[in-house]
């Protein structure tokens, strides 16, 4: 049986990890819960790295893409040279192939789990954030010189970028080996958050020092309906990082850069985009467009915050319906 299916059917685990998964000796392997896999190299290494996907659930390549590099591990045809910590995130809505179950798991994390009903995934985000505490205090990789996080994602939307990664905010300087890895990686963008949020990137970068990013790699599609020859240098970006290796050459054109100048953050049921739903991610609007209303507020577009990324009018109330960005260079 192969590894979604195990996933998918609660099997893949703890309790019968030997008879699902054999990794090399050189390997020590721990569930630390469902979905959430340990493995500490027994040679001393000085680099953590965390790799998530399915934080929603219906967003399937990165769950393919960590599948694969999973079965590899165990199988011994790719080394580790990291402490690592591979998450499968949402794992009920990855089974009822949904975005989320109650709420949405990308807005809870810092904490902001308590400011939402209980559900399925307010418990996944305490859990989490648990989990990473967890594995921050093995002696390994408390001793780690430094470490990054990788959580990756799909588009609801078409984009003018297909691939590409956001940085969350902090106030140190963003990791140059980081940025260069990303360039490598051939994704086409990078967008700069300028505030906290409540997703999973930020949550390791703000509490735990982490290089972290959140990495949008293609566009929702159901299990089994994914053509991951599209993905091809991204997947073998991860598997060189996780080897320790900085092979993979860029083969587009220059990255673009972008920053986020305002969120669009829907308050009250009156609250409409004015833009076309089929419109793509980084569709540049023109100056003075009233790209969104609610009762009271309006945004327009000013420049150089001319592109829209994420828009999305059927948030839930409190949460974010877009963001707008300026290009930088």
């Amino acid at each position: 049986m192969d590894l979604l299916s195990l996933l998918l059917e609660k099997k893949l685990r703890e309790k019968n990890l030997k008879n699902t998964l054999r990794f090399p000796p050189s390997l020590t392997a721990t569930w630390l819960a469902e979905g959430v896999l340990q493995l500490i190299p027994q040679e001393k290494k000085n680099d953590t790295l965390i790799i998530s996907a399915g934080i929603h659930g219906n967003e399937t390549v990165p769950v393919e893409i960590l599948l694969q590099l999973l079965s590899q591990l165990a199988q011994g045809t790719l080394s580790l040279q990291h402490n690592l910590l591979l998450i499968f995130g949402n794992v009920p809505a990855m089974r009822e192939n949904k975005r989320y179950i109650h709420n949405d798991l990308n807005r809870m994390f810092g904490g902001r789990y308590q400011n939402f009903s209980a559900g399925i995934e307010s418990e996944r985000a305490a859990e989490l954030e648990s989990v990473i505490q967890r594995f921050f205090q093995e002696p390994v990789v408390m001793a780690s010189a430094r470490g990054w996080h990788l959580d990756l994602h799909t588009a609801i939307r078409g984009s003018c970028h297909e691939q590409f990664a956001l940085l969350p905010f902090q106030q140190r300087e963003y990791a140059a080996d980081l940025l260069q890895w990303l360039e490598g990686s051939d994704i086409d963008a990078l967008v700069f958050h300028k505030s906290e949020g409540g997703t999973f990137s930020q949550f390791t970068s703000q509490y735990f020092n982490m290089d972290s990013c959140t990495m949008e790699i293609g566009k929702v599609y159901p299990f089994g309906q994914n053509d991951l020859t599209k993905f091809r240098n991204i997947t073998m970006a991860l598997h060189d990082l996780v080897a320790g290796s900085f092979s993979v050459k860029r083969e587009k054109p220059t990255i673009k850069r972008y920053r986020v100048i305002d969120s669009i953050i829907k308050q009250d049921s009156s609250f409409q985009l004015h833009i076309s739903e089929d419109t793509k991610n980084f569709t540049a609007l023109p100056d003075g467009f009233e790209i969104a209303s609610q009762e009271n507020q309006s945004w327009k577009i000013i420049s150089p915050a001319n592109f829209i990324l994420f828009p999305n009018a059927n948030v839930a109330i409190g949460l974010r319906a877009g963001l707008l960005l300026e290009q930088i260079t």
